[in-house]
């Protein structure tokens, strides 16, 4: 499946409880030219998948017969497909989850826990979009290195300035990072690049409650900086990335000649939480030139305006190329709005967040 297909959208919902495959095809049917096949166990979906090949598999990993990291692994080497992982939210799936990331699925939503009337719109919105986004992979993520096991706020506001005499000027660094669908795997092939002095980073990476802590966690047994999910107040310094939450948006803010995070509560930002534009808005005010912002593989829009705002406040800005992208969705928003600096391969993006340089705007035609 690619950007260019014409006709209906097939796709296979392959979960042993009756209750996830009937909110599943209600959500899902609601969808001009979507059409919903389900099977209550892999060895079904087998079967079905003979009479009609999926466009994207929706996917539960606790079954019957044949767990779903086994069927995704089956699907990897003999007929790759963009499967989408549906788990819960605690527990072993969690682990597992981040593990069917690793072996080949594009994404992982989060099962529903009631019927279809307390689905929530914003469930089915990421539901939705996850769909499309994994309809529009290119399946990359199979030929990667796996991982090694071992106070509310406005979203659109400006960050809080502090008041006092305190130090004003600061020589600090502040590395912001969005991606999506694609992005868990990208993440770690430039975190894992990042030496132990590397500026700190804050990153927006797409993803349910539960699992960033996890994916976190993981990330911090295999890179040289400190790795954690972020909490409200924690302070952005060198060597170490914070992750924003599942489900909560993320904010630079100033505290004197510190950077420190604000963690908020809030409405969907560009039909996402956490947003990336929200991270991107927040550095721009808060960092201004002092800021390399990079955005990277995912469907959608969400960070184009938010790095424009940086580019325009003097940050760096970087995006992934087209070649290296799951989906190039998000970094081809943010080319077309003229936010972009530089565009650079995924192996190249750290070395360009640690030589790059904060360019001349005023000697680039067309850039303000």
């Amino acid at each position: 499946m690619n950007a260019n297909q014409s006709g209906p959208l097939n796709i296979l919902v392959v979960d042993d409880s009756a209750v996830v495959r009937e909110v599943m095809t209600a959500v899902l049917s609601q969808e001009p030219g979507f059409n919903v096949m389900v099977a209550g166990d892999p060895f079904i979906a087998m079967g079905k998948m003979k009479n009609q090949r999926p466009d994207v598999i929706i996917l539960d990993l606790e079954m019957p017969r044949m767990d779903g990291l086994t069927f995704l692994r089956k699907i990897v080497r003999e007929d790759p497909l963009p499967v989408i992982i549906c788990s819960a939210l605690t527990g072993p799936d969690t682990s597992i989850g981040l593990q069917a990331l690793e072996e080949g699925a594009v994404d992982v939503v989060t099962k529903p826990r009631l019927g279809v009337r307390e689905f929530l719109h914003e469930s089915a919105i990421v539901l939705i979009d996850a769909v499309r986004a994994a309809a529009r992979s290119t399946g990359r993520l199979s030929l990667r290195p796996v991982i090694p096991a071992t106070a509310r706020l406005n979203a659109g506001a400006r960050p809080i300035e502090e008041s006092g005499s305190g130090l004003r000027i600061t020589s600090d660094k502040v590395v912001a990072i969005g991606a999506s669908t694609g992005g868990t795997e990208a993440l770690r092939i430039v975190l894992e690049s990042m030496p132990p002095d590397a500026p700190g980073l804050v990153v927006v990476q797409h993803m349910p409650e539960g699992f960033t802590a996890a994916f976190a966690q993981r990330l911090n047994q295999i890179c040289r900086i400190e790795v954690k999910e972020a909490a409200n107040g924690d302070r952005i310094t060198s060597g170490r990335a914070l992750i924003a939450p599942g489900n909560l948006h993320i904010m630079v803010r100033r505290n004197g000649a510190q950077y420190i995070v604000d963690v908020a509560d809030g409405p969907l930002v560009s039909r996402h939480r956490p947003s990336v534009d929200v991270l991107f808005r927040s550095v721009a005010q808060s960092a201004g030139p002092n800021a390399v912002g990079v955005i990277m593989t995912g469907m959608g829009n969400d960070g184009a305006e938010g790095l424009l705002e940086m580019s325009r406040a003097g940050a760096y800005t970087l995006a992934q190329d087209e070649a290296s992208c799951v989906v190039f969705g998000m970094p081809k928003e943010a080319i077309e709005r003229g936010a972009v600096d530089r565009v650079v391969g995924l192996s190249g993006i750290a070395t360009a967040i640690l030589n790059g340089r904060i360019p001349d705007r005023s000697q680039m035609p067309g850039r303000r």
